[in-house]
């Protein structure tokens, strides 16, 4: 019997990707407690897609070792957020004072970041990874979007760095500038965060699964060519649900200004819940086994802050907290994703 094709989905959130880190570390922790104690996260999904901070993430989990497997944990890119978080994503006092909400130039530094990706990347190239990926970025010279497959990277126009990689697809507007990052074979792009188009890339990925020859890919009889949606198993993880409100007298007579931090707040999880919708609706058409196959994990983040840039010690322990108590009231979820991951895996 065919196996069915596994993708896990990962949002963009900036440094609320420590929930997902919680949540993924569970059910990493009972794959190696029922399965293989060797075994990595990476190891159990036959691609894995990213947007932004979501997309850093996917790379991490994608980072081969000598054998082609996974190299690393989750509890790595948890440590690289909770360790290194407050270095990348730091403004500094004066300039706060200076640019206040990022109205006059990008409000980080983007050193810091590209600094900590080329310590932990390396020159590891794209086509290099351990399974197929599918990480968003946005390009603005020639206004379409850029998705990054390592799957394509085996031609050299589409292979890059993947320390670039991660910057383009982290370049949130108003946080980070632009990515200026070029191709192993040479060409130039320009590129912003992937996560204002798909913010929650899983849509994104199923259509890249569509396309892909798993089977010659992964060299197992056992997993589909092509896969439909009949085929796949899809795991979508979100990095915390917003429910903060805005007034319609608040906003009634808004200019330009004043929209900015809405019109961002508002993109990016309306199209996380549109993807969701889609989704949900595509499963919903297969039979009753089938329809069962797609998981949307997004915590509420009780008393942390929706901001992307909140590294206050008191944040990162309310998003730790977050995807703990996700954790603790949904243990019933993750362990069937777990036991179908197990029984899906080559």
């Amino acid at each position: 019997m065919s196996k069915k094709i596994t993708i896990l989905s990962l949002d963009g959130g900036g440094i609320r990707g420590i929930i997902p880190c919680i949540i993924l570390k569970y059910i990493e922790e009972q794959l190696q407690q029922k399965d293989n104690p060797n075994l990595k996260l990476g190891d159990y999904f036959d691609l894995i897609a990213g947007s932004s901070t979501g997309g850093i993430l996917a790379s991490i989990l994608l980072y081969p070792n000598g054998n082609k497997k996974a190299k690393f944990s989750i509890q790595k890119a948890f440590e690289l957020y909770s360790e290194k978080g407050e270095d990348i994503f730091s403004v500094g006092f004066w300039g706060g004072l200076v640019n206040p909400f990022g109205l006059f130039s990008e409000k980080i530094s983007e050193e810091e970041l590209e600094k900590h990706l080329l310590d932990f990347f390396g020159n590891l190239e794209l086509k290099d990874f351990a399974k197929p990926s599918l990480i968003t970025a946005y390009d603005i010279e020639n206004r379409k979007a850029q998705l990054f497959n390592s799957w394509d990277a085996q031609l050299p126009t589409n292979n890059f760095l993947v320390r670039d990689i991660c910057r383009a697809t982290s370049a949130a507007p108003t946080y980070f500038s632009p990515a200026k990052i070029k191709s192993v074979y040479g060409q130039y792009f320009s590129l912003i965060d992937g996560g204002l188009f798909a913010n929650n890339p899983a849509l994104c990925a199923y259509a890249e699964a569509r396309k892909i020859p798993f089977a010659e890919v992964l060299k197992s009889h056992l997993k589909p060519n092509r896969p439909s949606v009949n085929d796949m198993m899809i795991v979508s993880v979100g990095t915390g649900s917003e429910t903060k409100p805005y007034s319609y007298k608040n906003l009634e007579n808004a200019g330009k200004i004043k929209w900015i931090s809405p019109v961002i707040d508002i993109l990016m999880s309306s199209n996380a819940e549109t993807v969701d919708y889609q989704l949900s609706q595509m499963f919903q058409t297969l039979g009753n086994r089938n329809q069962k196959n797609y998981y949307r994990l997004n915590p509420s983040l009780k008393n942390a802050s929706p901001e992307m840039d909140n590294v206050k010690q008191e944040n990162l322990d309310a998003l730790i907290q977050a995807g703990l108590s996700y954790v603790n009231e949904n243990k019933e979820t993750l362990n069937q994703i777990v036991q179908k991951l197990i029984k899906n895996k080559i």
